[in-house]
């Protein structure tokens, strides 16, 4: 059985996935097989065999999706990536870093669309212009402990503890 390389599927890909599915169940393959074929769980099979005996084919189909639609059209997210790739002193700024604040000024300086900075930044990482990390600092910066609990200098001098010695 051939398997499919899990991915970011668009809508469109999943629905074909799930008619294929649903195919395959038709003809006799048990709910664990569909699973291993698609990459899916067991559980994700099991719904889908659930729908087609409840709804049939209809109920596999893709529906509309959920959540407000996007405020940028398509060909505008092309611009934003424009954006981001121009760089921040292109926009107007004086450094060279992007922040998401900086960013949403930038879409809303250019289209008039006004975006929360968390909201951009996730539109960022959709249209892959920045990756999901936290920065670390340099090892020469790291602060270096005898233990985990190292003795504040402040309250370790004899003057102001009389207990240390």
């Amino acid at each position: 059985m051939d398997t499919v390389t899990q991915g970011i599927l668009t809508r469109d890909e999943m629905e074909s996935r799930r008619l294929e599915a649903a195919q395959d169940l038709q003809r006799g393959l048990s709910q664990s097989q569909v699973a291993r074929k698609f990459g899916v769980s067991r559980t994700t099979a099991s719904r889908w065999c659930r729908a087609l005996t409840g709804t049939g084919i209809e109920g596999l189909r893709k529906r509309r999706a959920p959540g407000r639609p996007s405020r940028l059209k398509p060909d505008q997210l092309q611009g934003v990536a424009e954006i981001y790739q121009a760089g921040p002193r292109v926009a107007g700024f004086t450094s060279d870093t992007w922040t998401t604040a900086r960013f949403a000024e930038a879409i809303f300086a250019r289209f008039g669309v006004r975006y929360d900075p968390d909201h951009v930044g996730r539109i960022m990482h959709r249209l892959g212009l920045r990756e999901r990390m936290r920065v670390r600092r340099r090892v020469e910066e790291q602060p270096v402990f005898g233990s985990r609990f190292a003795p504040n200098p402040v309250l370790s001098r004899p003057e102001v503890s009389p207990t240390v010695a």
